[in-house]
């Protein structure tokens, strides 16, 4: 069997991939000792980079080694195959009869093999030990913790909140793997509110045909878990069909006892388009927030990727990358990628020049936000869903008339820009209109803490990095 045959010939075959293109050590640490053997698919091996990266970073790799291992497998196995390089993430959508499964990640937990683990959706790179613990996140580490220990007793459910590329599906994944770990005959099921979302869609499409069982599939599915994670809930928003089937799974697993995680970038109570029935359900558990890393931590982060990355970088550099990137912790990453790929491409070391250099279309040092109408109305266009040609036009139908009363209230609250300019820059007569606007929405703000909350919530977004 091909496919055997190359999983033995594995390290044998990097070698002499390294050697035919003169590979350096740091550049085989980066590029080719994370490679391992996933499958055989028609005319097609598939090998997965273990490491966490990005789709372009992996075309890197293509580039400069997708020739040279064709033409080595095709002396090994007589065939010639093309190759094609993926993520871990990847691997589970591609249409096999014979996955090996082991080589997912270069792990040998035994519950890597085990078919509740392979069905999980995990990530089996995310786990505890590879998440760096700050003053930021402490509490929602330990958190995690406490329920990978014991699911389904403790803080249940357990909200996860926190902005983007803060670490909350890396905490999900990790509860999981450590869940797995201890008991491989769990049922753990990771998705995204939007893959839930396009399965309910698809369900509601075949249900035409009589004789369709995916919906009682979809409900035997999510309701049978020992453990259900829903990252970023908040894809639900005005998804009424999508937060009914949520809602049913939710109180028959929470229930019969079973372990709910969900994450999403607000706190619960700061959710919109969401009844109170799922609010009180949010918060019934543990809501842990992760906020942006403080300096410290930042650095921990960085030390920690590069060593796993086995790299090396001066410490101007790290405190360069950890003073400017604040917010997101994908950034950080993707400003360590970069610089290593360029080091290995150039063959060169990385330095503070160079990292200054590669890192100007990512970095933006700080300087004071600039907070302008034109801003407010793009943000507050995107909360309330409606396009700016809509909020500047003479439609009078209510959910046109609060964006756009929000819209020049906030602008007149939050820039220093004249009544005047603030109506023509909304296509109204004169300041009579922004000042009625303002004046409309400061008296609802004194009874109204629904549209206080959705005030707050945009000026969050217009001041988040």
């Amino acid at each position: 069997m091909e496919l055997q045959l190359l999983i033995d010939k594995w390290d044998e075959i990097k070698e002499i991939v390294t050697k035919e293109t003169e590979t350096s050590v740091i550049a085989f640490n980066t590029w080719l000792k994370p490679l391992e053997i996933y499958d055989i698919v028609d005319d097609t091996v598939y090998i997965i980079y273990s490491e966490d990266s990005e789709s372009r970073m992996i075309a890197l790799i293509e580039k400069k080694y997708k020739l040279i291992f064709k033409n080595v497998i095709k002396d090994i196995t007589g065939n010639r195959y093309d190759i094609k390089i993926i993520l871990p993430d990847e691997a589970l959508n591609i249409n096999s009869s014979h996955k090996t499964n082991k080589n997912i990640n270069n792990n040998d937990n035994n519950y890597i093999n085990n078919n509740n683990y392979i069905d999980s959706n995990l990530n089996p790179k995310y786990t505890f030990s590879t998440f760096v613990v700050g003053g930021n996140n402490k509490f929602a580490q330990g958190t995690a913790y406490t329920v990978a220990e014991a699911p389904g007793e403790v803080c249940n459910p357990l909200f996860i909140c926190g902005g983007p590329g803060l670490g909350k599906t890396h905490l999900m994944h990790a509860i999981g793997n450590q869940i797995m770990e201890n008991d491989n005959n769990m049922k753990v099921l990771y998705v995204t509110a939007e893959e839930f979302t396009n399965e309910v869609i698809e369900c509601i499409k075949n249900s035409r045909n009589k004789q369709n069982n995916d919906m009682t599939y979809f409900r035997e599915k999510y309701r049978n878990a020992d453990v259900l994670m829903i990252d970023d809930i908040q894809f639900f928003v005005n998804k009424e069909s999508s937060q009914d089937e949520f809602f049913n799974t939710f109180n028959k697993l929470h229930t019969s006892g079973k372990q709910i995680i969900i994450s999403s970038d607000k706190m619960p109570n700061e959710i919109e388009g969401f009844d109170d029935r799922y609010i009180t359900r949010f918060e019934q558990g543990i809501t842990a927030e992760i906020k942006i890393p403080d300096y410290e931590t930042r650095v921990a982060i960085i030390r920690n990727k590069i060593e796993n990355k086995n790299a090396y970088f001066p410490d101007d550099v790290i405190d360069y990358i950890a003073t400017n990137i604040k917010s997101n912790i994908r950034s950080i990453e993707g400003a360590i990628n970069k610089l290593i790929a360029y080091s290995n491409l150039e063959n060169t070391d990385i330095t503070i020049d160079n990292a200054k250099d590669l890192l100007d279309s990512i970095i933006s040092p700080e300087k004071p936000k600039e907070i302008t109408p034109q801003l407010i109305i793009e943000v507050v266009c995107e909360h309330y869903g409606v396009t700016i040609d809509q909020l500047i036009s003479k439609n009078r139908s209510q959910n046109i008339i609060r964006p756009r009363h929000v819209a020049m209230y906030l602008c007149t609250q939050e820039t220093d820009c004249s009544q005047d300019t603030i109506a023509k820059l909304l296509d109204r007569k004169d300041h009579s209109t922004i000042i009625n606007a303002r004046d409309n929405i400061i008296e609802r703000l004194k009874t109204d803490s629904e549209l206080q909350n959705q005030i707050d919530t945009i000026k969050k977004k217009i001041y988040s990095n």
